[in-house]
C-alpha cells in the first residue's frame, strides 16, 4: 500500500511552503492601494501648486492659469477639475507629468500647434514639463491632464 502523507522530513518544508503562499497576498495588499491612492500631503509642504501656460490652443484657451490643490483654488477655469484629473494620475513611484518615453511608438497622427508648460510643485516635488501635440503619444498625454489643460477639438 503507498502512503499519500508526505514523509516526515518534507512535513516541515510543506508547512513553510503553505505559510508563505498564505502571505504573499497580504503583503500585496498594502502595495496595490497605495498605489491607487495621491501621496499625502504634509502641512510642511504648503499645498500643490501649479501655473500652466498654453500657448497656440486657440482663443479662450491660451492663457497662464494658476492652480492650487488640497484645497483647490486658483486662477483656473476649473481648479477643482484639474485638481481631480491630477490626483488620478498620481501613483507612488510614478511621474504623473513624465515624457513620452523615447521607445514609444506613437501613431503619425498631428494635433494641432498647442503647447503647455507646467511649473511648481505637486506632491512635495518640482515639477517643470512640456506638452505638445506633436503625435498621437503625446496627444494622449496631453488629453490625460484635462481639464488642467484644455480640452482641443471642442469650440473654446
Amino acid at each position: 500500500m503507498v502512503s499519500l502523507l508526505p514523509a516526515p522530513g518534507h512535513r516541515r518544508l510543506l508547512a513553510s511552503l503553505a505559510t508563505a503562499a498564505c502571505l504573499v497576498p497580504l503583503l500585496a495588499v498594502p502595495a496595490a492601494a497605495a498605489g491607487a491612492m495621491p501621496p499625502p500631503v504634509r502641512p510642511e509642504d504648503g499645498g500643490d501648486h501649479l501655473t500652466v501656460v498654453v500657448r497656440h490652443a486657440g482663443a479662450g484657451r491660451d492663457g497662464t492659469y494658476q492652480v492650487r490643490c488640497h484645497p483647490e483654488s486658483g486662477r483656473h477655469p476649473d481648479a477643482a477639475g484639474a485638481c481631480r484629473a491630477l490626483d488620478s494620475h498620481t501613483r507612488w513611484g510614478e511621474d504623473p507629468f513624465a515624457p513620452v518615453d523615447p521607445g514609444a511608438l506613437c501613431t503619425q497622427l498631428y494635433g494641432g500647434p498647442a503647447t503647455a508648460r507646467i511649473t511648481g510643485t505637486w506632491a512635495g516635488r518640482p515639477v517643470d514639463a512640456s506638452y505638445d501635440r506633436g503625435d498621437g503619444c503625446r496627444i494622449a498625454r496631453w488629453d490625460r491632464m484635462v481639464p488642467l489643460l484644455p480640452r482641443m477639438g471642442d469650440p473654446a
